[in-house]
């Protein structure tokens, strides 16, 4: 959804610090330092973040919840795009005390990947490489409504992150933001098993999260055929709260007692108007 500004985004129902002063024995600086001078981050203490069930869960098995911010639509003139500075990301950090944090690059759209790919992906490396370096965790959005018509366009950019980043525990890949009003069983879901077969040949174990029918609303649809084949996978719940309320709550409950986990990358408590919305 185009919504100005940053967008406020809060990983809840199943979702979602550990540094350490090392000092050999003749100089055991740590031992005299105070607890609020060692330097902890989130991702060092939860570490890579892995489905289990319906839940997402760290590095030790325990469900994890995480509140951050999406930046804006990456796409040249929208004006969102002057905000994807290192400087940001660590200002979140500090200021708002922001665990994650989402590089939402615009795809189709003018401005976008397709138009400016050097541009839009440099913007995203930017947000991602000082995520890592603050220790807190990032998403890789591929933010599109219509990811099915550029399958291979978004196989090669995931390919490129998977190189880059899929060492760090820091990095989720969410490959499709809000797809339409379309089939989840032949559409969507064909193309995610493309793209993850794609990041999974590089990256074999960092959370890969999928987008679900109706501007990924429809997590039951995806609960009523999950993926299978692949391990850490969970499905994107987006919702605005002037518009969606019990009945959405109601059926990510239903999906979440189907067994798949859930993943909310977007949220907020504006609301915009869409034609037929």
């Amino acid at each position: 959804m185009k919504i100005p500004g940053l967008l406020i985004l809060f990983l809840s129902f199943i979702l979602t610090c550990f540094t350490f002063l090392s000092c050999d024995k003749n100089n055991n600086i740590s031992d005299k330092l105070p607890l609020e001078f060692e330097d902890t981050t989130v991702v060092q203490i939860h570490g890579l973040l892995q489905q289990n069930g319906n839940k997402i869960v760290d590095k030790n098995n325990e469900p994890v919840s995480f509140a951050g911010n999406s930046f804006f639509w990456s796409n040249d003139n929208w004006g969102g795009e002057r905000y994807y500075k290192a400087e940001v990301v660590s200002w979140l950090k500090d200021d708002w005390k922001t665990t994650i944090v989402r590089a939402a690059m615009g795809v189709e759209d003018p401005g976008g990947y397709l138009d400016n790919k050097t541009a839009n992906k440099n913007r995203v490396k930017t947000i991602v490489d000082a995520a890592i370096d603050k220790g807190i965790y990032v998403i890789i959005d591929w933010h599109s409504h219509h990811a099915e018509d550029n399958t291979n366009e978004a196989a090669l950019f995931f390919e490129e992150m998977a190189n880059l980043y899929g060492e760090y525990d820091n990095v989720i890949y969410e490959i499709y933001n809000e797809p339409l009003d379309i089939s989840w069983s032949t559409i969507i879901k064909p193309y995610a098993i493309s793209i993850i077969a794609t990041i999974r040949s590089i990256d074999p174990d960092n959370l890969i999260v999928v987008g679900t029918p109706e501007w990924s609303q429809r997590v039951d649809l995806a609960a009523a055929d999950p993926i299978t084949g692949y391990s850490n996978i969970a499905y994107t719940l987006h919702f605005y709260t002037v518009y969606h309320q019990q009945w959405l709550r109601d059926r990510a409950s239903a999906a979440l007692e189907s067994g798949i986990a859930l993943f909310v990358t977007e949220w907020g408590s504006i609301g915009v108007q869409f034609s037929g919305f």
